[in-house]
């Protein structure tokens, strides 16, 4: 899908992907989302988050932490209290470090809490996004605090790219090989 430039696109993206998300977990058992994904997909990818993340409440308690982390940059600056996205220390150089800490956090949370999470942060940075005309969303620079980018960019990352990326791993998740009986070898 390519990467939204306006308001109703950038709407229809993180809808149309939310709904994607949605109904790839609707299609899972109950077994498989909350059971731990098959350790042969921590060697998918040499990116922190293919070991990092466990299950699918890893995958959608990450999601959820970035949308907060968005509402809440939003929030402050429109409030005149200058924040930058990232919570103190962090720099986007640390984010693997972050995204670690937001899976500790996260670690007592159980799967349905998480999904009610992320569907209200879904709804609340939808919502934030409407506030917004196309020239606030897609000029960059448009407003001091968002640096040398543009707000619906930093939508976009939170919404639709995320989903995206979630969906990969969800789909990767879900396409694992059946377990071979003990005595049988598997295919070379």
């Amino acid at each position: 899908m390519p990467r939204p430039k306006t308001k109703t696109e950038l709407l229809d993206a993180a809808e149309a992907q939310y709904a994607k998300l949605d109904s790839l977990i609707e299609g899972m058992s109950s077994d498989d989302q909350h059971t731990n994904f098959d350790p042969s997909i921590t060697q998918i990818g040499k990116e922190a988050h293919w070991a990092r993340d466990k299950n699918l409440r890893d995958v959608l308690a990450h999601l959820h932490e970035w949308q907060r982390m968005l509402l809440g940059f939003v929030d402050a600056n429109r409030q005149g209290q200058p924040r930058p996205f990232l919570p103190f220390p962090h720099t986007w150089r640390t984010t693997p470090t972050l995204n670690q800490e937001i899976w500790t956090q996260y670690q007592g949370t159980e799967l349905e809490a998480i999904r009610e999470n992320l569907a209200d942060s879904h709804t609340a940075v939808v919502a934030l996004i409407g506030e917004f005309t196309n020239e606030e969303l897609f000029t960059k620079a448009h407003f001091p605090w968002t640096g040398t980018t543009s707000l619906g960019s930093y939508c976009v990352s939170a919404t639709s790219s995320h989903y995206e990326w979630a969906i990969k791993k969800l789909r990767a998740f879900t396409r694992k090989p059946p377990e071979q009986p003990h005595n049988q070898a598997a295919p070379q």
